[in-house]
């Protein structure tokens, strides 16, 4: 049973092992998102599904790593108690009563098994929501441990513990051994034990017929040879060199990629300690809704972290950016470093301190959900305070031009604690506002601000606000009748909803979009998480 336990969940592991990498490979989801050849937009939604997919195989891998080593102590034990000197080539003990912990530590398999229980356990426990939000870095580089994983399976694999028989034909499972069999029956007197000739090396004589007592059928099969025995050639290999190449080969691309630094041209300091990063970079093409990977070599060697671009590259103009809230431990270096020679509260750097700048490089960039949001006919997306920044690029792609889009009616809903923080991107807002009263579409977005935490009445301060202070609703929205209310004035059409925020808003407007309703219009629910 050991033995049959061990096999079955070393396959489940194989095959998890594999997909387990494939999501990882952002290269390559981004390219089949924007690619002609995954047309359906349902097809495309399914990569949406990449993060939950991998945190899939890798609770799977856990799982069936435990039933794994459970059935290899079972082995040990086994191997050790029932010790068979008929079949040395299959024992992996030495003698019987051996110390099952020397299976265990002084073999190959059993060492690096060991090895690889103690990493993984290491990067489940720091897989956790509350290690990822409370300390990152721990994240962060016990999951690049998995590089040393896949080595020690490698090595684990190559000690040839399981074997097979090479001559099935010869030796036939169950059949029949004369001579083993006549020799074991025979008793011999001790006198002639010395002379007497050994016969089991020799074949039973075809001439002869066989014994009838050893025949009590006509299925039974006669053994010409004793069983030969093999290590298996080791299966994981083909499992998890294709997808570890695969994934090497788009990491070494990605570091070639983004080897040149990108030229800074400007810091913006907002409120509520929120950072906006301007830069350029030769022959960077976005698509709105992707994002970055900033690496700073000044604030971390080896860390970098994911920001989504809140403006992109057009024909026009080469300068994209990001907005990073300081929330963190690299954040927090990162800031210190960008506005080392000027006052926290200045806007913008002037031009002659843009040599003091570190150097940033960024990779990228990658596809996400929101890209779809300008390919819907109507698109209802909810932001929650810092998770506006995918929807900005949204929002700066129809500022400069919205006709060539499928897109023709867009919902905005933002919820932020303070005031302060709708100050991040109102003059966005007010000029797109103003240019589709210009251009007479003024139904074209609907925008609603939300003031979830505040003591009285307040209003966003500077005269050009006036349009965002007509859309300042006090407390939190009614979610049940904005969807009501959406479905009604789009009858039987597909709306996309988009949320990027907290995970309460997020399952609320799930389960609101996975209901039904009376006006035949249906929901389709897209997330982007913080975690």
């Amino acid at each position: 049973l050991g033995l049959c336990v061990s096999r079955a969940s070393a396959s489940v592991l194989n095959l998890n092992c594999c997909l387990v990498l494939l999501p990882m490979c952002r290269v390559l989801l981004a390219f089949l998102r924007g690619s002609q050849k995954v047309a359906r937009r349902k097809t495309r939604r399914l990569l949406d599904k990449s993060k939950t997919f991998h945190v899939t195989c890798g609770v799977t891998i856990c799982i069936f790593s435990v039933l794994h080593v459970a059935a290899h102590l079972v082995n040990a034990l086994n191997f050790s108690e029932n010790y068979n000197e008929d079949f040395l080539s299959l024992n992996a003990a030495n003698y019987r009563g051996e110390d099952p912990r020397k299976l265990l530590f002084a073999t190959v398999p059993g060492l690096t098994g060991v090895i690889m229980v103690l990493v993984l356990f290491l990067m489940c426990t720091a897989s956790t929501y509350a290690i990822r939000v409370s300390n990152y870095d721990i994240f962060w580089y016990t999951h690049n441990l998995f590089f040393v994983f896949y080595m020690l399976l490698m090595l684990h694999v190559s000690g040839g513990v399981l074997k097979y028989q090479t001559n099935l034909e010869e030796h036939p499972p169950g059949c029949f051994n004369p001579n083993k069999t006549l020799r074991q029956n025979m008793t011999v007197p001790k006198a002639f034990e010395e002379p007497f000739p050994d016969y089991t090396t020799e074949p039973f004589p075809e001439d002869l017929p066989v014994p009838e007592p050893f025949v009590q059928n006509n299925f039974m099969r006669i053994c010409s040879e004793e069983p030969k025995f093999q290590s298996h050639f080791p299966e994981t290999w083909f499992w998890i060199s294709g997808p570890l190449c695969l994934y090497c080969v788009e990491r070494l691309y990605r570091y070639i990629r983004s080897n040149k630094p990108v030229t800074i041209t400007s810091v913006i300091s907002h409120p509520s300690n929120v950072l906006e990063v301007r830069m350029m970079k030769d022959n960077f093409k976005a698509r709105p809704g992707q994002y970055v990977i900033l690496h700073c070599p000044r604030v971390s060697a080896l860390e970098s972290h994911p920001f989504t671009l809140t403006m992109c590259p057009t024909d026009t103009k080469a300068t994209f950016g990001v907005h990073l809230k300081v929330v963190g431990d690299w954040t927090e270096r990162f800031r210190d470093l960008l506005l080392l020679h000027s006052n926290q509260d200045t806007e913008i750097l002037p031009i002659f301190q843009q040599r003091r700048y570190p150097k940033l490089y960024v990779d990228g960039p990658f596809g996400s959900p929101f890209e779809e949001s300008l390919n819907y006919e109507v698109s209802f997306c909810v932001a929650g305070g810092i998770g506006v920044t995918p929807f900005a690029s949204v929002l700066n792609t129809l500022l400069d031009g919205w006709q060539c889009y499928k897109l023709r009616r867009l919902y905005f809903i933002w919820v932020c604690r303070d005031i302060e923080s709708f100050r991040w991107f109102a003059d966005l807002l007010c000029m797109l506002h103003n240019k589709l009263w210009q251009e007479n579409r003024p139904d074209y977005i609907n925008i609603q601000l939300y003031l979830s935490q505040t003591d009285g009445i307040q209003k966003i301060i500077g005269e050009k606000y006036q349009a965002l202070n007509s859309r300042l609703l006090i407390g939190r929205p009614r979610w049940k009748l904005l969807f009501d209310e959406i479905a009604k004035c789009n009858r039987r059409k597909t709306i996309g909803v988009f949320c990027c925020g907290p995970n309460k808003i997020s399952k609320i407007l799930h389960k609101l979009s996975n209901s039904s309703n009376s006006y035949g219009t249906r929901f389709e629910y897209n997330k982007e998480s913080f975690s």
